[in-house]
């Protein structure tokens, strides 16, 4: 049965690297042309789409005449500079037959720590999205310093999904979907045509990238759980059948539907779950029990341990005395302070630092629960 498409309502589509490089073999252009008369297809159903590709570096590669995939930085950063060109220049040309405009975003996970940032990025795809403009989006590897990607663009495009409150995250493979084991390694592995995205099961499903690629199943199931956390369900399908996009939109079973059936976070929630933790502070029981079940804040009394460097402001990551984690938040203190104050009431910071720079030590707007 076909759904009945929100005028407002956004998708993102993630394609990997060896679906856009053939394996290695140059740009598909083939496919390029079939994503794009899909995405033309979902335009006219009122669908909007925003396009996360990979493919600039292996692409770079094979402009470049490298056979494997570069050791350093900064041939890295070389290769994607070089292949970022025919990324864009093949889907413009696609596009262009459908009278559709493009929009080239690069965006580093920097982008998206900065408050303001994340919030210009947002501002500008909805724009775009608004003007009837499909966004391609890729990591700007030709700028980061301290690695290579994301993580991979599984988990890149999960966070855009975040960032425009996608309803759906739609990732192409080279496979049909997600197995109950490897298929490349069990002749008997069978498809899971959907799953909740809470189910710790599938974690053993997952198998690991390809040459070409760097994501594999692993990076597209945690992809799936970080889309969930707003409300975004995650289908994984095959990219190389044609038409697969259109049968989603009917409704018609297609590859792995991954539900998102985890509490949904507001959009401060949404950008504190992409900072990376500068630090872990250890709970007592009353301190965990507050924050689980009362929704209160973290005060510096239920502090009993705490490791790592780090300054006010920064990611914290708040465990139990078993090592758990309960949650994170930006902490008002440095970890310099925080080994002072830590066991202390509220009434004695002030005498032991001199000052109060807040009552809180993770003020419950800013805590982000596990």
């Amino acid at each position: 049965m076909s759904e009945q498409a929100d005028q407002n309502e956004v998708w993102v589509l993630k394609v990997g690297s060896s679906l856009v490089t053939a394996e290695g073999a140059g740009l598909n252009l083939s496919l390029f042309a079939r994503w794009a008369l899909d995405i033309a297809d979902l335009r006219q159903q009122g669908i909007r789409v925003v396009l996360v590709s990979s493919g600039a570096v292996a692409e770079g590669m094979v402009r470049l005449g490298l056979t494997e995939r570069p050791n350093s930085i900064s041939m890295l950063q070389a290769a994607a500079a070089v292949g970022q060109m025919g990324l864009i220049q093949q889907y413009q040309t696609c596009f262009d037959v459908h009278q559709m405009k493009t929009a080239q975003i690069l965006l580093t996970h920097s982008d998206l720590r900065a408050r303001d940032r994340y919030l210009n990025a947002r501002n500008t795809l909805v724009n775009l999205l608004a003007l009837g403009v499909v966004p391609i989006v890729n990591e700007n590897d030709t700028v980061v310093t301290d690695e290579i990607r994301f993580g991979d663009n599984d988990t890149l495009a999960a966070m855009v999904a975040n960032l425009i409150d996608a309803k759906r995250l739609v990732i192409l493979t080279d496979q049909i979907g997600l197995f109950d084991r490897d298929p490349r390694t069990h002749s008997a592995a069978t498809l899971i045509p959907e799953i909740e995205a809470s189910n710790v099961a599938i974690d053993e499903m997952a198998g690991s990238g390809g040459k070409w690629g760097r994501g594999g199943m692993v990076s597209k199931v945690q992809a799936a759980r970080i889309a969930a956390r707003s409300g975004c369900e995650t289908i994984i399908c095959s990219g190389n059948e044609a038409g697969n996009l259109g049968r989603i939109l009917q409704g018609m079973a297609v590859g792995t539907r991954i539900r998102a059936d985890q509490p949904i976070l507001g959009a401060r929630k949404h950008w504190l779950a992409t900072l990376p933790v500068r630090g872990v502070v250890t709970l007592d029981a009353g301190a965990v029990s507050v924050l689980q079940h009362h929704g209160k804040s973290l005060l510096a009394v239920g502090i009993t341990a705490i490791s790592g460097e780090f300054s006010q402001g920064s990611l914290l990551s708040c465990c139990d005395s078993e090592g758990l984690e309960v949650c994170r938040g930006l902490t008002n203190y440095s970890s310099e302070e925080l080994k002072r104050i830590q066991g202390k009431t509220t009434q004695a910071i002030e005498v032991e630092l001199g000052y109060l720079v807040d009552e809180e030590v993770i003020h419950r707007d800013d805590l982000l629960m596990v």
